[in-house]
């Protein structure tokens, strides 16, 4: 009763140990858990009120382009039509040139619009009623008016256009019968773009990319000329369109630079899209302040949560350690490390239960070393206690699974408990231990162990003490037939113990 009333008040501190720890945790847990959420939702909705900035900026910017295209398309068309009409021919310069381009949109940052026949000669300029010779078949623009008929209007890249870095618009001037007459172009200025991002209150980091719908940059802000041009499903194959579709948002290294950004893209039906993006960084810089004070205000509570709780719990964990060493030490056997027969008799009354439970075979070695007497005589008891630890060791070495169970039941007689285990699988590991045991000693001191074998599943009115009882006798007949080897108990045997 006393080692019973230990054992229940061991239990007790333990168990209030774990008790104060849990619920110091779940504290701790429950506060990180309800602070982590809404520093979340504060990161969500920084992230959301960027978002929506960058989209009505990107809208805004994509609206004002797409107007001015629109408009000066529109011109390009007017002249186009009227191009093919017969009595254009018959007209001066002056009267054609306003027929021409009287309707035609007219703004600082727009070029003259020009006209060029099939052979890509200069045949009307709009800024003047004698242009100079010139040839443009050997553009991009002319040669794709001339080859796709179907193309409509068509930006080229950025290039040098009369002097000045512009994007060329034209569209192709057809016949009746369909046949290519010629190519009608204009250009809108690079300083048409300065002006309308000149407008805009960006921070540091902020960068506004148009770009035409095969995904070559038109323009970019920041400027770099070596970047305006460059087509990115080229010379960006590893980073795919699919991370920013149109009307979309994407978070992250963008194919232009390395630096995290949160993008925005907007499109309408237009020839060009307007991609804005903004650093990450400067999205998340006052939630990571907020951030940094609402962590620092919970590190300091977790601290002096858990700095009390193992104030608390110290002096229990120092008495549950204790307790756990001294039972350690009151089932280890000293000598080999193994079980002794006090936890050998706590493992089987379980192993039996639970196999008697599960109707499952239980399976028990005796193992006994062969003229141990002798040798401790012959040799000394320091030399004995070396054959013991060394048979502990290929008991060990051979006994690998979790619930199997190894313990010294005194003097040189070993048990292996093999819960599971039939007689056949339960011999197979006897002779594995029996076998190591005659390999490992040497050829000046050999020793041998015999082994008893008994498997058994218990039935109602059995105790396990029939199995030890099987498994002893099976040992004796080992004994008996000349040791170094394993007997299982027979059948019978185990019939009449039973």
């Amino acid at each position: 009763m006393p080692y019973e009333r230990r054992q229940q008040a061991k239990r007790r501190w333990r168990l209030s140990t774990k008790l104060l720890i849990a619920s110091s945790v779940a504290t701790v847990i429950g506060f990180s858990a309800v602070c982590t959420s809404v520093m979340l939702d504060m990161r969500r909705g920084e992230e959301e009120l960027a978002r929506q900035t960058l989209e009505n900026l990107a809208s805004g910017i994509d609206a004002d382009i797409s107007r001015n295209i629109e408009l000066f398309d529109l011109s390009l068309r007017a002249v186009a039509g009227a191009m093919v009409m017969p009595e254009i021919k018959q007209v001066s310069k002056e009267v054609r040139h306003l027929i021409l381009f009287d309707h035609a949109a007219t703004a600082k940052h727009f070029g003259a619009i020009q006209v060029f026949d099939s052979t890509g000669q200069l045949v009307v300029d709009a800024s003047t009623l004698d242009p100079l010779p010139e040839n443009r078949s050997d553009e991009e623009y002319f040669s794709i008016h001339r080859d796709q008929p179907y193309t409509g209007l068509y930006i080229s890249k950025p290039m040098l256009h009369r002097s000045a870095y512009a994007i060329v618009l034209s569209r192709r001037i057809s016949g009746e019968d369909g046949s290519f007459l010629g190519v009608v172009a204009g250009s809108i200025r690079f300083s048409y773009f300065h002006e309308l991002f000149g407008r805009l209150t960006l921070a540091p980091g902020d960068a506004i990319t148009v770009l035409r719908r095969d995904r070559t940059i038109i323009m970019r802000t920041p400027f770099d000329l070596d970047v305006i041009g460059t087509n990115l499903a080229e010379a960006r194959p590893n980073w795919s369109a699919d991370n920013l579709k149109d009307n979309s948002s994407y978070a992250g290294a963008g194919p232009i630079d390395p630096t995290p950004r949160l993008y925005v893209r907007r499109s309408g039906n237009g020839p060009l899209f307007t991609v804005v993006g903004k650093p990450l960084d400067g999205v998340f810089s006052l939630w990571r302040k907020e951030a940094i004070r609402i962590g620092a205000i919970m590190a300091a509570l977790v601290l002096f949560v858990l700095g009390t709780t193992l104030f608390l719990a110290r002096e229990i964990g120092r008495r549950a350690e204790a307790e756990e060493k001294l039972e350690e030490l009151a089932t280890t056997d000293a000598l080999t490390g193994l079980r002794n027969r006090r936890k050998f008799d706590a493992e089987i009354d379980v192993e039996w239960r639970r196999a008697g439970r599960h109707a499952t075979p239980l399976a028990l070695l005796i193992i006994d070393a062969d003229h141990f007497k002798a040798f401790n005589d012959t040799y000394g008891h320091q030399a004995g206690d070396q054959v013991l630890v060394g048979i502990a060791i290929c008991i060990s070495d051979s006994v690998r699974r979790a619930g199997d169970c190894t313990a010294r039941l005194g003097g040189e007689e070993f048990a292996v408990l093999l819960p599971g285990q039939t007689a056949v699988e339960a011999f197979d590991v006897a002779e594995m231990i029996r076998r190591k045991v005659e390999q490992w000693c040497d050829e000046e001191t050999i020793t041998t162990v015999s082994i008893g074998v008994a498997s058994l599943t218990p039935l109602a009115g059995q105790n396990w003490t029939d199995l030890v009882e099987a498994a002893d006798r099976a040992l004796y007949a080992a004994k008996a037939n000349g040791r170094n080897q394993s007997v299982v108990a027979s059948l019978e045997a185990l019939s009449l113990v039973a």
